[in-house]
């Protein structure tokens, strides 16, 4: 498995054709509290930087965007009744959804881990 990071703080973790999308522990930082999030329907093809879900805060709603292009496979229901596990476990529990990536070599243009870190100390 490889997880990969977009610049706006998306994760995905890929296993071969597969990959599963959430926020990173950053993103949920910043977002404070979530208090929704919205999940696109099983079947839904995304293209990447397509919406992919909304997530509401008590301080804002916010846009969670695909990392890359492909069919959603499932949905983490959990977060619908209890959407604070995107702040107690946004790598483990707290996944939005399972794709099937259509094309991989949309990963190239993500950051690994140590990318990722570098990005989120300059910003």
């Amino acid at each position: 498995m490889s997880i990969y990071f977009t610049k706006d703080h998306e994760w995905i973790n890929i296993n071969q054709k597969e990959g599963v999308v959430g926020i990173s522990s950053h993103a949920a930082s910043q977002l404070g509290d979530v208090v929704f999030v919205e999940l696109p329907e099983i079947g839904k093809t995304l293209e990447s930087g397509e919406e992919l879900a909304v997530v509401e805060s008590v301080k804002a709603a916010s846009e969670v965007y695909s990392p890359v292009s492909g069919k959603v496979l499932s949905v983490n229901k959990e977060l619908e009744e209890n959407p604070q596990i995107v702040n107690e476990s946004p790598f483990e529990d707290g996944w939005f959804v399972k794709i099937s990536i259509s094309d991989l070599n949309e990963l190239k243009g993500l950051m690994n881990q140590d990318e990722y870190n570098v990005y989120c100390d300059e910003s």
